[in-house]
């Protein structure tokens, strides 16, 4: 019998609890929010990988089942079994099975997103919570906080549910931050238990320009550009994707992506982003050509109609759509 068989055995037909009864209400960091954090039940990072899951799943397993407990009171061998039977095993199950474990981090990736968009009324109630929230290094602190934790998580079962709740909130603020976010820092005048990522209401110019040469957006709209240019359209889209997810308001990507879609006549999805560029900019001239160019393929633009002007000089547009230029360059020639 595997080891993974033998820790799985106690109840492992029991229905995932939602954590609502009395002797397993979490309520903090993820918790708040109807989310079962299965990573916190593990203390392992929510990038870790199948391996280290494994470990740590083994490590709380002789720890917990009543075969390998070192527990001689009978009231915390019980204890050791339910949250074996009713928190261990189901978080197991589901990031050990690759489906269910995919489908687990989008769903965290959207978490991620939303919490971002709700971040006024964030709270964190733990030191190292607060402290990862405006960490110079976040990545670094987050993983020898969560590996440090991990190492007596389930010593004192009476704390255990108060261990996981920590490093919930530990997984709170790390999807928070690994959106591309950053942090205030605490002020006088700001309750220290506040979360307030600096969230742009209006265009910031700092959407303007290109991130520094070392990011990884960068490096994604390189490669993207590059593709664009030999017409692999569906290669360059997945590029931008992948840039718009560590900064969703940056202009140059949804510009860019919004020609991509163009280039494939997806105009619907092509126009979303143009008109999310010309919110953060009003003057990017790419994002006013696609939109001339979809007024055209969709017969919008008729003959009498107004020509477009380009905001805050009211000079008139020349339709370069057949020739060179920004218009030609980046619409015009062969689809792929």
């Amino acid at each position: 019998m595997t080891n993974e068989a033998k820790y799985t055995r106690v109840n492992l037909t029991a229905p995932l609890v939602l954590l609502r009864s009395m002797s397993f209400k979490i309520d903090r960091g993820l918790f708040k929010y109807d989310f079962i954090d299965h990573h916190a039940v593990l203390c392992v990072p929510v990038d870790a990988d199948m391996k280290d899951i494994r470990k740590h799943y083994l490590k709380i397993a002789r720890r917990l089942h009543p075969d390998s407990s070192r527990t001689a009171n009978v009231t915390e061998k019980k204890l050791a079994s339910e949250f074996l039977s009713k928190l261990v095993n189901p978080a197991y199950e589901k990031l050990s099975q690759e489906k269910n474990h995919a489908e687990y981090i989008l769903v965290l990736s959207h978490m991620g997103k939303r919490l971002v968009q709700e971040s006024a009324s964030v709270e964190l109630t733990t030191d190292l919570a607060k402290q990862l929230a405006t960490a110079p290094n976040s990545e670094h602190f987050y993983k020898a906080a969560i590996a440090k934790i991990a190492e007596t998580q389930y010593e004192s079962l009476p704390q255990a549910l108060q261990v996981i709740a920590e490093v919930s909130e530990l997984n709170l603020v790390y999807l928070m931050r690994s959106v591309g976010k950053s942090f205030a820092a605490p002020s006088p005048t700001q309750p220290r238990n506040n979360l307030t990522p600096k969230l742009p209401d209006a265009p910031q110019p700092s959407t303007n320009v290109l991130p520094k040469e070392d990011s990884a957006v960068v490096q994604y709209l390189r490669r993207a550009q590059e593709l664009m240019e030999k017409n692999q359209f569906a290669q360059a889209r997945v590029e931008l994707q992948d840039a718009l997810k560590l900064e969703p308001n940056n202009r140059r990507c949804h510009s860019l992506i919004g020609v991509v879609y163009l280039k494939q006549n997806q105009t619907t999805m092509a126009k979303v982003h143009f008109d999310r560029t010309l919110q953060l900019d009003p003057n990017d001239q790419t994002a006013l050509a696609g939109k001339r160019k979809i007024e055209q393929l969709t017969g919008q633009n008729k003959s009498g109609a107004k020509p477009t002007v380009t905001p805050n000089t009211g000079a008139k547009q020349p339709d370069k759509s057949g020739g060179g230029g920004l218009f030609g360059g980046l619409f015009g020639g062969k689809k792929k």
